[in-house]
């Protein structure tokens, strides 16, 4: 049972590490790739330190996983008109968020059921960049 735990803490953990990441360094999707990277060596540098392969496997997942969707996240709403530091600031904060809440048991494996399913569900319900007062110009 012990095991189970450290391997969904390290997958938790990974998530909340590549969120960060993602959220600071990769705005533009050339970075994407590059961060994935670093955050599943991260994240599979964090699980090692908790446990053993096991852990470094899942937390070298969870730390791409979490760089992925996060990018994503940020792309859109930067696309959508979103300050930088503006969304860094919330989608870094929500990273920390999913990090500590997988100190919780078996937290770490709904968050990396439920991360991409949020994504995906955002992703659906993406709307238009705001206009302004451009939409009541007449052409």
């Amino acid at each position: 049972m012990w095991e189970v735990y450290r391997i969904g803490l390290s997958l938790g953990l990974g998530i909340g590490l590549g969120g960060l990441l993602s959220a600071l360094l990769a705005p533009r999707r050339a970075a994407l790739i590059a961060v994935a990277v670093v955050a599943a060596a991260g994240g599979a540098a964090i699980g090692y330190a908790i446990g053993g392969w096991h852990e470094s496997v899942a937390g070298g997942i969870g730390g791409a996983l979490g760089a992925a969707v996060a990018a994503t996240l940020v792309a859109g709403t930067l696309g959508r008109g979103g300050t930088r530091g503006g969304t860094a600031a919330l989608v870094g904060g929500a990273s920390l968020v999913l990090a500590a809440l997988a100190l919780v048991p078996f937290v770490g494996f709904l968050e990396a059921v439920a991360v991409p399913g949020v994504a995906a569900r955002a992703r659906r319900r993406r709307p238009e960049r705001y206009a302004g007062l451009r939409s009541l110009a007449r052409d």
